[in-house]
């Protein structure tokens, strides 16, 4: 069994690339739910919905979220009526969202929604949701009239992230607990991929739920990892604006460092191959390879690579 710590488009078009070369039956997708926001009466799991959607074939890859050619009906009438539509939903992502909603309201938890909802897409990987409790990443900024803290998704997509971040937090995560499956997956896995995402909001919400750091560093699994950094730029995304604020440099080495307690391995690409000494010196075996994903071949290449290093890193 593979498990891949995922957060969402650049760990959905790595998953992609992974179905292509091990059986999807043969992957669990441990995802981040730090994003996730109740919005216009619905659950909002942005992060598990991108790689499902992904993984379905059906992801609108041109805005990165939502699902290709979804009409957008619902949030014209409610526009129309005066709410503020700043966070968008279309009319069938709605739905599954109220389904999450319905189910949760039932009083199914989470993991449950969460397989029902990859059940109906067929995306055939295990995707299981960090933790089953409410947990939700908040971004303090610095604004114009003193220090506020925002909901990720207000800091991301209503501000467009444009007032300086200042602090990080989990808010909940500190009490919450890794869902059912999580720390088994991580124990019993041939080999565990920390997937390019935001190192901060994505990974760093997931190894922020009590329990799942220690079990990376206690499995006898290789732990493998992509870099997000490209040349000292982010590939999409904002940790650029985020990693300063938990002390780490904007770099395929910055990202190591935030990793090197339980990470084995680590891929980087090509054109950040002289870092490769300084990440070795973590105890980290090192790889560059091209890591941009623009197609799932390269997806697939990709996978290939890392999967080859963690054979190397056990």
């Amino acid at each position: 069994m593979i498990v891949v710590l995922a957060g969402g488009v650049g760990a959905a078009r790595f998953l992609r690339g992974l179905v292509r070369v091990v059986p999807p039956s043969e992957v669990t997708v441990i995802g981040n739910t730090g994003d996730d926001i109740d919005i216009y009466g619905v659950h909002v799991s942005p992060d598990l919905d991108i790689v499902t959607f992904m993984l379905a074939g059906i992801l609108d890859e041109q805005r990165q979220f939502g699902i290709t050619g979804d009409t957008n009906v619902l949030m014209a009438e409610l526009a129309a009526t005066g709410q503020d539509t700043w966070f968008t939903l279309g009319d069938q992502d709605y739905a599954v969202c109220l389904a999450r909603t319905l189910l949760l309201e039932e009083g199914e938890p989470l993991h449950v929604a969460t397989a029902r909802i990859a059940e109906r897409f067929g995306i055939g990987v295990r995707l299981i949701p960090m933790t089953d409790d409410l947990v939700f990443t908040t971004i303090r900024v610095q604004g114009h009239d003193g220090e506020a803290d925002l909901h990720f998704q207000e800091y991301w997509v209503r501000h467009r992230a444009s007032m300086p971040a200042i602090g990080v937090t989990l808010e909940g995560g500190g009490d919450s607990r890794p869902a059912p499956g999580v720390l088994e997956a991580i124990a019993n896995a041939e080999a565990v991929i920390v997937a390019p995402s935001n190192p901060v909001v994505s990974i760093g919400t997931i190894l922020a739920v009590p329990g799942i750091r220690d079990a990376l560093r206690a499995t006898r699994a290789p732990v493998v990892g992509i870099s997000p950094i490209v040349g000292g730029e982010v590939v999409r995304g904002m940790a650029d604006k985020l990693m300063p604020v938990v002390g780490a440099e904007v770099s395929a080495r910055g990202v190591a460092g935030l990793y090197a307690d339980f990470l084995n391995g680590f891929v980087i690409d090509t054109v950040d191959h002289s870092s490769l000494d300084a990440i070795e010196q973590h105890g980290i075996i090192g790889e560059s390879a091209q890591t941009m994903m623009h197609t799932p071949e390269d997806a697939a290449a990709l996978a290939k690579v890392t999967l080859e290093l963690a054979g190397r890193a056990r």
